[in-house]
């Protein structure tokens, strides 16, 4: 950064200043190129030579010569690519009519040092002008350079001179700016493009935990970041980042490799290029480490470099994005004519011919010298016949980007020069060449629309940025020879909708045919949710079960979905399945039981009843009032009925009878055994001299206190009904796994004030009977009665506690035994003994027996 610093401050040396005696050329770097002068001149940047050997400068003396190693064929060929494109459309009328194109390509040793040197070299005059002579730029355009880093240290120093800038293969995303980099336009997509289709590639397969490895520049940096910020919104994970660069000692390379042997990650991107990323390579590859799917920038995926079989070893089967490939015609045959002897003074063409041939070109007149490491060349050699890849044009991509980026500076030149597109009828210039501004080039850039040759469409968006279009490239091993086969395809009509289409079919994995896995924790299973591991990134998780009442029905969930309240998990916790649903049924045993025992109790009291109406004439049935004691018997009945209409499914019907039959059924049973101690009461009360209560108390008296006392009930449980009724309701506090079905009573206060009222009457029997409890001992109807209501009341005390306590269908349970209990305790303690009496010991039924003691008939009768 320091030696960029320096390289700004000498343009000020290095640009044409106006002077009062014209344009004077202070100072010019000593640069090989490649040149042919023109009307109208456009600039080349490239990185033919891709490592710059630093020298430290001692300040005592004038900088020496750059000096740079490891010459580029894919780079050379770049440059030959430019020269025939200036060529072609020289020979082509269309294109600029008796004007022609002119070029000078520099050599950037892939340092951002020498490319800004390179670009001032251009940006300045060749040659001082005379005295009141204008100072033009010595090109009118700039194609330049591979490198992001290199192409912002050129778009940010001559940026400010508006002159047009053209990149074939800087992509960083970081140049879009059209605030910083007004005049920078490109032929390859931007990384903001390249990290979208990495991130679909890495959607496309599942991968989730993956490395990456960046380089340390602008490129690398930039497109790793652009790369993490699409995969997170898809919950991917970088397990690490490692950084390289070309100029690194091997201790930092070394670190990078254990870093991935100590990963356990399976997927790694690296987003480098091919120079920076060859040195690792080697050594990844002399490790042995292997099993890794590998993925590729542009930058590197189809260099030929590092396309050997030995690479492949370690680094078969990687995927990448790249542009899109074109076959330029006559493209070979020109690449087969170069030749150290047809222009002596062009730059690297010697170098070139050495790599090739296998010997040093000597020109007439040189000395041979005795460092020479290759041998001398005869003259008679030739390319015509070589089968190296340097000559297959069949395959181009980032040549065809420099194809295109020279024939869009000339159709934006012709568009100036002429006022017209190419192809319509040309009449005349009009604006002469001198007068050729780059700002006027650069505006007429933006406005650059046309389809070539080829039928590609050619044009820059608002940033600058060609169409997003990438075929997806597999290394594969044919015949020996690592091939870069098209799989895909990434294209995007908008920069909204994109498009991924991928033949699996096709694709040679490094791991074999199965699509390789790349996750820090395997996938959850159904039933299990994700829990995040403290201190790992998203990715790294454990697998918890479900809780209860809660699923998860799908693979990888992070998080558990409850069941609705009707449903509940089973056993994996990957569905939900309806609850049990409870309630007292007739065919499970305690149904039975109740049926029995309800309808048993029911038979005794229409027995009973027989027997009643059947002896009705026997002083023990006179004893006990035959009227009373058949509604009490009635009532009975229907007390036993009632616990059957608490079996079943709950219904409104049900859950309204159920409750109402009870409360009226139980307040008419009180209320005949009622009548029956003020009936026993008052004959007692007779046996008194000048007692006539006994009189007035006849069987219409008797009738009126049953039904007015069961009408109040009645009032009761038609106020209930109308305000607020029992339904039918759905219980799930019991249990998670079942739903209770039963009879919610609506209004607690009603269903208490049933209660309440029916415990009233009994308590009111109960007092009434104690107080009667000295009649004769043969006649012991009060002490019946008494116990009775004892049995009665101690039933529906225990069970408001039994109630409140019991879970689910026992509710009802012991709501129906209580019915059942004091119906029992009823109808044993009243009427057994009459029954006794009358079946088994008939000799007893007699008016003596039971009036032993002076009691009048007619007053009980």
């Amino acid at each position: 950064m320091h030696e960029l610093q320096r390289a700004i401050i000498l343009s000020l040396f290095v640009l044409c200043p106006s002077t009062d005696s014209g344009c004077e050329l202070f100072r010019k770097f000593d640069m090989p190129s490649l040149f042919k002068q023109g009307d109208v001149m456009i600039g080349g940047i490239f990185p033919v030579f891709n490592k710059e050997i630093i020298s430290t400068p001692t300040f005592e003396s004038e900088p020496p010569r750059v000096k740079c190693a490891g010459f580029d064929l894919r780079a050379f060929r770049w440059t030959q690519v430019m020269i025939f494109a200036t060529e072609e459309i020289n020979n082509d009328p269309a294109f600029l009519p008796n004007i022609s194109l002119g070029y000078r390509i520099l050599n950037s040793c892939a340092s951002p040092t020498n490319t800004l040197r390179a670009a001032l070299t251009l940006a300045s005059g060749p040659q001082e002008r005379e005295l009141n002579s204008p100072c033009p730029p010595a090109i009118s355009a700039l194609i330049a350079e591979s490198g992001s880093s290199q192409s912002l240290a050129v778009a940010g120093t001559l940026g400010p001179f508006q002159v047009p800038i053209v990149s074939y293969f800087s992509t960083c995303a970081c140049l879009s700016d059209r605030a910083k980099y007004p005049t920078f336009f490109r032929t390859i997509p931007s990384d903001y493009f390249q990290a979208k289709a990495l991130a679909a590639l890495v959607e496309h397969f599942g991968w989730q935990w993956i490395g990456a490895i960046q380089s340390d520049n602008d490129y690398g940096r930039g497109g790793i970041q652009a790369f993490t910020e699409e995969v997170k919104k898809l919950g991917v994970c970088i397990a690490f980042v490692g950084t390289i660069l070309r100029t690194y000692t091997m201790d930092k390379i070394l670190d990078v490799v254990e870093m991935i042997k100590q990963s356990a990650v399976k997927v790694i991107l690296a987003f480098i290029p091919e120079g920076d990323f060859y040195p690792l390579m080697k050594e990844v590859v002399k490790q042995n480490i292997t099993g890794i799917q590998w993925i590729a920038s542009e930058a590197w995926i189809t260099a030929t470099r590092p396309s050997t079989p030995e690479i492949y070893q370690a680094f078969g089967g990687a995927l990448g994005f790249v542009v899109q490939k074109m076959a330029i015609p006559n493209l070979k045959q020109f690449l087969t004519g170069i030749s150290p002897y047809t222009d002596p003074s062009a730059a690297f063409v010697r170098d070139f011919w050495e790599i090739m041939v296998g010997c040093r070109p000597v020109l007439p007149g040189e000395q041979t010298g005795t460092e020479a490491t290759n041998e001398i060349c005869t003259g008679y050699e030739t390319l015509l016949n070589s089968q190296d890849v340097f000559f297959n044009v069949t395959q181009l991509r980032v040549s065809y980007n420099v194809y295109k980026a020279v024939y869009a500076i000339a159709h934006a030149l012709h568009q100036l020069i002429f006022c017209q597109p190419v192809g319509e009828n040309t009449v005349r210039p009009c604006l002469n060449m001198s007068e050729i501004q780059p700002k006027e080039v650069t505006d007429h850039l933006r406005r650059v629309n046309f389809k070539n040759q080829f039928g590609d469409h050619v044009f820059f968006d608002v940033n600058g940025d060609p169409p997003p279009s990438y075929d997806i490239i597999n290394w594969q091993l044919i015949d020996g020879q690592v091939q870069h086969v098209t799989v895909g395809h990434f294209a995007s009509a908008t920069h909204v909708n994109y498009k991924l289409r991928i033949q699996k079919e096709e694709i040679v994995w490094r791991t074999g045919k199965m699509v390789p896995t790349a996750m820090c924790s395997d996938v959850c299973p159904v039933g299990t949710r994700k829990a995040q591991k403290k201190g790992k990134p998203n990715c790294c998780f454990d697998c918890i079960p479900c809780a209860d009442g809660t699923i998860a029905n799908s693979t990888g969930a992070a998080d558990c979905t409850p069941c609705s309240r009707e449903y509940w998990s089973n056993e994996r916790k990957d569905e939900c399945i309806p609850k049990t649903i409870e309630f007292l049924t007739y065919h499970e045993p305690m149904g039975i039981a109740i049926t029995v025992v309800s309808l048993l109790g029911a038979s005794l009291s229409l027995a009973m009843m027989m027997v009643f109406i059947r002896y009705r004439e026997t002083p023990v049935i006179k004893a006990s009032n035959s009227e009373l004691s058949c509604f009490l018997l009635l009532s009975l009945f229907l007390c036993f009925l009632c616990p059957l209409t608490f079996i079943g499914r709950p219904t409104v019907w049900t859950c309204m009878l159920r409750h109402t039959a009870f409360g009226v059924t139980f307040a008419l049973c009180i209320s005949c055994v009622l009548g029956k101690t003020i009936v026993v009461v008052t004959a007692f009360k007779a046996t008194f001299p000048g007692n006539t209560f006994a009189g007035k108390f006849g069987p219409a008296q008797q009738r009126i206190i049953v039904c007015s006392c069961t009408l109040i009930q009645i009032v009761i449980c038609v106020l209930w009904l109308k305000l607020n009724p029992p339904f039918p309701d759905m219980v799930l506090r019991h249990s998670n796994k079942k739903i209770v079905l039963e009879c919610n009573t609506g209004s607690e206060a009603a269903f208490y004030a049933v209660l309440g009222y029916i415990g009233i009457l009994a308590l009111i029997c109960l007092v009434l009977a104690f107080l009667a409890r000295k009649l004769p001992d043969n006649f012991n109807e009060a002490k019946l009665i008494t116990f009775s209501m004892l049995i009665f009341c101690a039933v529906w005390i225990t069970f408001i506690p039994a109630y409140v306590s019991s879970p689910g269908k026992f509710t009802v349970a012991v709501e129906i035994f209580a019915i059942l209990s004091s119906a029992f305790g009823l109808f044993t303690s009243i009427f057994a003994p009459k029954c006794y009496i009358i079946l088994i010991k008939p000799e007893k039924n007699t008016k003596k027996h039971v009036m032993r003691k002076t009691l009048p008939e007619n007053r009980i009768s």
